[in-house]
Formats: C-alpha cells, structure tokens, sequence
C-alpha cells in the first residue's frame, strides 16, 4: 500500500511539474502553441488547445517513413530494392541520401555520397509506395499508419509536408514511437539508427553538418551543433521539426519525448527558444 501511495505521488508530482514547465511556452513569439510532453509512451502535461488542427510540415515525413517501414515489414516494398533515380534504393530515399535536390529537378550527386534534405525524395518514396501498393499513397497512410493509431491527421498534399492534425494526434505518434506497435522493435531501431554513416550534409535552417547523420526518415542528433533540440538531449535522440514550427524529439536514453505545434513559421526564434526549452524539460523531468 505505502509503495503504491508513493508511486501516486511520484506520478502527481511528475505531472505537476510538467504542467507548470510547459507555461513557460506562453513567453514564445506565436500567438498559439500547444505542447506536450512524453514518458515512456504516457503523456504527463501538455499547454495550449490540444484540439486544434495545424499543419505539421515536414513532421509529415516520420509519418511518410512510418508507412514505407510498415510496406517493408509486410513485403509490399524491399528497402534495398530500386527506387528514384538510378542506382538509389528505397533506403536512400528515406534517408536522404539519393543524391535527389530539395525541390524539383534531376539529381545533383550519386547515391550515397551526399546528404541532400530532399523534398522530392520523399514524393518519389510516396509514388514508388503507391505502385508497389496499387493504391494511392494516402490510402495506404490511412490504412498503415493513421487508422491503427487512432489519428484524425489529413494529408493536403506533399506526403513530405502535407498532414494536418492536432497536438493529441502528434502525442499519439510520438508515444508509439516509444513503444511501438505498428512495426517490430527491431525495425524501429535500424529506422533510429545512422544509415549511410559520414555523410556531410546541411540541417535546412540551420547550417551544414559533418557528418549530417540520419536514420530511415527520422532525423538524429548524435553531435550535431548548432540543433533545433536541447545541449542535455542524447546523442540518441530523434525526430524532426517541420517548417511551420513544429517539431517532435524522443529521446531514448531519458525515456522523454517533447512535441511543439504553433501558427508562427520555424525562424530564428525557435532555434533560440526550443533547445533551452528542450533542455528545461530534460532537467525538470529526469
């Protein structure tokens, strides 16, 4: 009885600092963000309308490799078979590292010698998912990934930028993340895990990284500097942020993920105001 008394408390005590943290949003430049935060899949505090619909961005694209990581575990697609441009496989598109630009346009580098952020990489993912499926890349979105989940996201659009959902919603990717159910453990952690190690590369927005590590659609902070997420998140951490100014990070090693929506544009603001947020909620809550 007293360890499960303790335990309430802890809990209580969790929350109550998460909440009383996550106000500190109310300082920031939009006029409305929503936040949340994660501990092992559990969601312990949130700010700002949980309901209300944004548009995610490039958030979009953990969900995009989400569904290709599902395709590939029930053998609808092979992540080393062909796909994009010559001689690029569908792990290269994911991990951006086909040589494809970041808008339209034919390719600037090799596969596998550049890692070149591509847009249209992950439009090329989204169409060669479609003909390997017969279905329209939404469809099986909805089908794989959205529906099984629970989301009510909307993809207007780019499969590299197009969703549009709620703070709730990105919780409930985020907590999968944490305990995945979609996809096996083990598939989970080679999407998390550096995919053609040493590749240089520019973090869009921010600056040129060597090396510009990435897993099979999700962003990893390993060492990088200058970053949009905290100095105390792991090297183990991953995510994406998405222009409109949101963002998502899990970070296994502390069992915390962190998720940002609001109605002001990724700019200088948010590289100054996440991390010492980020790093706010890391030490609060470990």
């Amino acid at each position: 009885m007293g360890d499960s008394a303790g335990t309430r408390r802890r809990s209580i005590d969790l929350v109550s600092r998460a909440v009383e943290l996550l106000a500190q949003v109310e300082a920031w430049p939009p006029e409305t963000v929503a936040v949340g935060v994660l501990r092992v899949g559990e969601v312990v505090g949130t700010h700002g309308p949980r309901d209300r619909v944004f548009r995610w961005a490039s958030v979009t694209k953990l969900a995009t490799a989400l569904a290709v990581l599902v395709a590939a575990e029930e053998g609808v697609v092979d992540l080393d078979e062909p796909a994009g441009p010559p001689g690029s496989t569908v792990r290269h598109l994911l991990a951006h590292a086909s040589g494809l630009p970041f808008d339209q346009g034919p390719p600037i580098a090799k596969p596998g010698q550049r890692r070149i952020y591509s847009n249209v990489g992950f439009e090329a993912l989204a169409a060669h998912l479609e003909a390997a499926a017969e279905m329209s890349f939404a469809e099986y979105l909805r089908a794989a990934v959205l529906e099984p989940l629970g989301l009510g996201a909307e993809l207007r659009g780019s499969p590299a930028a197009g969703l549009y959902d709620t703070l709730d919603d990105l919780l409930r990717f985020g907590a999968h993340l944490q305990r995945p159910s979609l996809v096996a453990r083990e598939t989970l952690a080679e999407a998390t895990s550096v995919q053609f190690p040493g590749l240089v590369g520019v973090l869009p927005d921010i600056g040129r990284m060597d090396p510009n590590d990435w897993g099979l659609g999700f962003e990893l902070r390993d060492d990088k500097s200058p970053h949009w997420t905290g100095t105390r998140n792991s090297p183990r951490t991953f995510g994406h942020f998405g222009g409109s100014g949101s963002f998502l990070w899990i970070d296994p090693e502390h069992g915390l993920g962190l998720a940002c929506l609001c109605d002001l544009d990724f700019g200088p603001w948010a590289l100054e105001a996440w991390p010492r947020f980020s790093d706010a909620v890391l030490t609060s809550l470990t």
